[in-house]
């Protein structure tokens, strides 16, 4: 049986996948669409509670570092500039997909992520792009130059559905965060084939876990949410974050620690100001002068009642009328609820985490292209070393990567 033959191969069809295969495929390449799954942007289906979160308003392309974690989150600077996210929200409009701001710049279907998934096979069908799903890839090899027939071949991949030609190779598989969609690690595979160096993985966007011993005071809020500060690292490294805080039975989750356990380290602390833009200590010294109240029902002026009382169990000092505590007291009390400093025994890991951190090391990826050191093989989106924020920074990488490769994709 004769190989098929195309000018393109991506590998994977989610979303950095298919919108680049369709956008290459608009620009006259024949273009081929793997995937081991029969479903197609599985990540997409399930984001944003299944209204998909599939860009940011607030991106700054000018200094991607605000909002995106690798060894050099500039590297998707140029990426990110060629392709906005108001060129995303054109094509949507276009589809005329319905779509709402939601919170700090991020968009989200009104109706379904199903519309964003409909009008990346819709952009597929536009040009001619060929998908065979479900079909695994079995090996790749790079031809010598006796063996590059037709002129302008460099690849030999072998899937399930056969034997295939092709000039240019892309990588569009993803991480391995949540392994129940299909996550592999196809990406880190065949960049060690091809002497390509990595970042080694870890889960983003993550929750974070504690001793379940010494969490059994908190596992009690399991459900109790607020707005709080948090940060992580120190002087230069430290990160910081104003969102709402989730308690779990095993430990903290929510947007604030989602966003903070991409750049938190294992071993060391995270700290917490529960009651952000106030001085709590002055609060409660000034409460005392007027108020009959226990300093727990004080307290929950400023927190949730049920925080409120499990943090007043914790010291016999607080857990009497607020006239009856000692100035001291009440300092210490409002100090330690905004410094709380807690060390994480570690992550939810994988099944639970949004995003990968870690993939193919920029230094050998080209910003302009995202072409590997490797000729003709390309990586984008999840598989490349740049993960965004919580809130669509991560789509519209995926958008931007694709973009970028299919406008450097030639035809044999």
């Amino acid at each position: 049986m004769s190989a098929a033959v195309f000018d393109a191969v991506v590998i994977g069809a989610g979303a950095a996948g298919l919108f680049c295969a369709a956008q290459a495929g608009q620009r006259g390449l024949k273009v081929l669409l793997i995937d081991h799954s029969a479903q197609v942007a599985e990540k997409v289906r399930i984001s944003g509670g299944g209204r998909c979160n599939f860009t940011n308003r607030w991106l700054d392309a000018r200094a991607p570092q605000q909002h995106f974690v690798g060894a050099n989150p500039a590297f998707a600077r140029s990426a990110l500039a060629r392709f906005t996210p108001q060129d995303f929200i054109a094509l949507v409009e276009r589809h005329g997909i319905a779509y709402h701001e939601k919170h700090k710049g991020q968009l989200f279907c009104d109706r379904s992520a199903e519309d964003i998934i409909a009008m990346l096979l819709a952009e597929c069908e536009a040009g001619a792009v060929t998908r065979w799903q479900p079909c695994a890839v079995k090996n790749m090899a790079f031809l010598p130059e006796p063996q590059r027939e037709p002129v302008g071949v460099r690849y030999q991949v072998e899937s399930e559905r056969g034997s295939i030609l092709t000039r240019s190779v892309v990588v569009a598989t993803g991480g391995l965060s949540v392994p129940k969609i299909g996550a592999s690690d196809f990406g880190w595979r065949v960049a060690a084939q091809f002497g390509l160096r990595t970042v080694p993985p870890r889960p983003g966007l993550v929750p974070l876990s504690f001793d379940a011993q010494a969490w059994a005071p908190w596992a009690e809020l399991a459900g109790l949410s607020l707005p709080v500060e948090i940060s992580t690292g120190e002087g230069r490294a430290r990160v910081q974050f104003h969102e709402d805080l989730l308690f779990t039975h095993r430990g903290l989750s929510g947007p604030a620690v989602l966003q903070i356990s991409s750049y938190w380290q294992s071993g060391t602390p995270i700290r917490i100001n529960l009651a952000p833009g106030i001085d709590l200590a002055q609060r409660l010294i000034e409460a005392k002068a007027r108020s009959r109240k226990h300093v727990a029902n004080e307290l929950s002026a400023f927190l949730p009642a049920r925080l409120a009382d499990t943090w007043v169990a914790r010291d016999p000092a607080w857990q009497r009328p607020i006239a009856e505590a000692s100035d001291r007291a009440l300092r210490q009390l409002g100090e330690a609820l905004q410094r709380w400093e807690l060390t994480p025994t570690g992550t939810e890991g994988w099944r639970k985490a949004e995003v990968t951190l870690g993939g193919v090391d920029t230094r050998d990826l080209s910003q302009q292209t995202l072409e590997s050191r490797q000729s003709g093989l390309y990586f984008i989106g999840e598989a490349v070393d740049i993960a965004g924020w919580l809130g669509g920074y991560n789509f519209q990488w995926a958008w931007a990567s694709a973009h970028a490769c299919a406008s450097a994709l030639e035809p044999l």
